[in-house]
């Protein structure tokens, strides 16, 4: 064979080996700035992405490699998380601080992480230091694969909507009243989609807000997927006259259930089929209220955008949809969120059942029982805690300190109870162990309902109650269709309990979502590192694009002023055919 022809050969080989060795990549950049908008009628600074607010989605496909270079304009360190993702093996990409140095201002960084056999509804956001209650969060949508099946029909359309409580102060006016030792207070309003409410009331609605309006079409039914970005209320969320059927929740299908309305807590997602089998005759509300409050003092803190038929014959008018009226049943939101069950018959990312998974089976290795109270004055200002241990992050990430050999920096004490001793702020974190299988019981002795999350992974929401939980409670538990997911409810004065798998080397962010308490220090981390691994194959090294920080700030390079660095596929094919046929063939010819 000719060397033309050999090389000819080898470079559609190199095609054909890049096309099809690898699973496919998704670039996005994400510019976080602030800017001045009024989204309920009150000019005011935000974090917008990419200039807007909220930010945009984010969307790709199972098993794609996800890249995202972000970049810092704001005047302040920034970290992106990945609220529900679990990022394999990868707990460097977590962006929170026990896990990342901060981006400083002026600088970017690529996240880089693949979201392997995930679906589902997820979003994004700012990590540190309430920025969130300013912005900068949007969705994040995984879809299926073709070759795998959805459990339902395919929707007409695709609907994301982000719901959050919202002030008129930004996060570094909420921040100071915090390290003030003063509460947050009610909010000033709810917004749907970063905008303020529709006009329904003249009297708790200014004039001229800007408010959301979704077009639908009739007869169709749509893919409706409902974040709370919010900072630390439940919210109800409900559509005048139209069924919510309930499909999937954080990266799992449900069982189909038909819901007139919702709650849904802080950093929680969820995904409806809703159907447009009304008439047009006018528009429809679509609202979000606040819920687990004094609701008559609250009723300005409402969300309201306008559901919009493409027929429609006028604008909608009259009071809005009532929520649930339980002022006499404080169990009806438990029972709600208890019926939420797991659709164990669907594929999910993968085309074995979800449900194939018997956790109910398994045996328990380690139980961990996490208390917190209400914020209590620690030296003169105010903290949150988790059984005692207000958290403070360390200097130096956790994992780096490990592999660098930064010693001090944490201790493995974590308490696996509450300690009959005063709060204390430390450093102090779980050792788990890998390949356990554990159970987290959550008693919430604080005033507030509130919202427990933990990354790198989904977890059996297995039981819930009122008052101070005991052993006896595990008679109550669904050992057989819990749902699974990455963030849960615990009501006030209430528990809940969890599975967990710990099958995801790293170190993962264990939290309250609500921004308030989450910011006091009630928060640690989980500790997994597999002891066998010697060739990283349960967990991927150091990035080489990693910041360095505390004990390692010598570490750190100059920022690049170059883009993210990273190659597609692509791009190397482009770059391995010109040296082929513009370098190695003149000098073989």
């Amino acid at each position: 064979m000719g060397t033309v022809a050999l090389l000819g050969w080898i470079s559609v080989a190199l095609l054909f080996g890049l096309c099809l060795s690898a699973d496919p990549y998704a670039n996005f950049e994400l510019e976080y700035s602030y800017i001045t908008a009024s989204p309920l009628g009150v000019p005011q600074q935000v974090i917008a992405v990419n200039g807007k607010f909220p930010g945009p989605v984010i969307n790709v496909t199972t098993n794609y490699n996800v890249v995202v270079n972000v970049k810092n304009k704001l005047d302040e360190d920034l970290l992106i998380t990945w609220s529900g993702i679990q990022m394999r093996r990868v707990s460097w990409q977590d962006g929170v601080l026990g896990t990342n140095c901060p981006i400083p201002a002026n600088w970017n960084w690529t996240y880089k992480f693949q979201v392997k056999d995930q679906i589902g509804s997820f979003f994004y956001f700012p990590s540190l230091n309430m920025q969130r209650a300013s912005g900068g969060f949007g969705p994040f949508v995984i879809m299926n694969r073709d070759i795998i099946a959805i459990p339902f029909n395919t929707p007409d359309g695709d609907i994301v909507i982000s719901i959050g409580d919202w002030y008129t102060r930004n996060h570094t006016a909420l921040r100071n009243a915090l390290d003030n030792g003063q509460e947050l207070g009610m909010p000033d309003g709810v917004l749907i989609n970063g905008k303020g409410p529709y006009r329904y009331n003249t009297t708790l609605v200014l004039d001229g807000i800007e408010y959301e309006t979704i077009n639908v079409d009739p007869g169709k039914t749509y893919r409706v997927r409902v974040h709370n970005v919010g900072v630390s209320t439940c919210l109800n969320f409900r559509i005048q006259n139209h069924n919510l059927l309930l499909v999937e929740t954080e990266g799992y299908y449900t069982s189909q259930q038909n819901y007139s309305s919702l709650d849904i807590h802080v950093g929680q997602s969820y995904t409806f089929l809703v159907t447009m089998d009304q008439n047009a005759s006018s528009d429809y509300y679509i609202v979000a209220s606040a819920r687990m409050v004094n609701e008559s003092l609250w009723q300005r803190v409402t969300g309201v955008a306008v559901l919009h038929y493409s027929n429609s014959k006028g604008k909608v008018a009259g009071p809005l949809p009532d929520p649930p009226n339980d002022f006499y049943d404080k169990s009806y939101s438990m029972n709600q969120a208890m019926s939420i069950r797991q659709n164990g018959t669907a594929s999910g990312a993968r085309p074995n059942p979800q449900g194939s998974f018997h956790y109910g089976s398994i045996n328990v290795t380690d139980v961990y029982v996490l208390q917190n109270l209400p914020p209590t004055m620690i030296n003169g200002k105010l903290r949150a805690a988790y059984n005692g241990i207000s958290f403070v992050n360390p200097s130096t990430p956790i994992r780096l300190a490990d592999v660098y050999n930064v010693k001090g920096g944490y201790k493995l004490d974590f308490p696996n109870k509450p300690l009959d001793r005063p709060l204390i702020r430390d450093t102090s974190i779980i050792n788990a162990s890998y390949k356990g299988f554990i159970e987290i019981i959550l008693q919430n002795n604080d005033t507030i309902v509130q919202s427990f999350h933990l990354a790198g992974y989904s977890f059996f929401v297995v039981g819930m109650g009122f008052g101070e939980w005991s052993e006896n409670n595990r008679g109550s538990y669904n050992k057989w269709d819990a749902i699974s997911r990455s963030t849960v409810q615990v009501f006030a004065g209430g528990w809940t309990a969890v599975y967990v798998s710990l099958d995801n080397v790293g170190v993962w962010n264990l939290r309250t979502d609500n921004l308030d308490r989450w910011y006091l220090g009630q928060e640690t981390y989980m500790r997994i590192i597999n002891p066998e691994d010697t060739a990283n194959k349960t967990e991927f090294p150091v990035p080489d694009n990693a910041l360095f920080c505390g004990a390692l700030s010598h570490m750190q390079k100059p920022q690049k002023t170059s883009s993210s660095g990273v190659v597609h596929a692509s791009s190397k094919l482009h770059f391995i055919l010109f040296l082929v046929y513009f370098i190695v063939l003149p000098l073989v010819r």
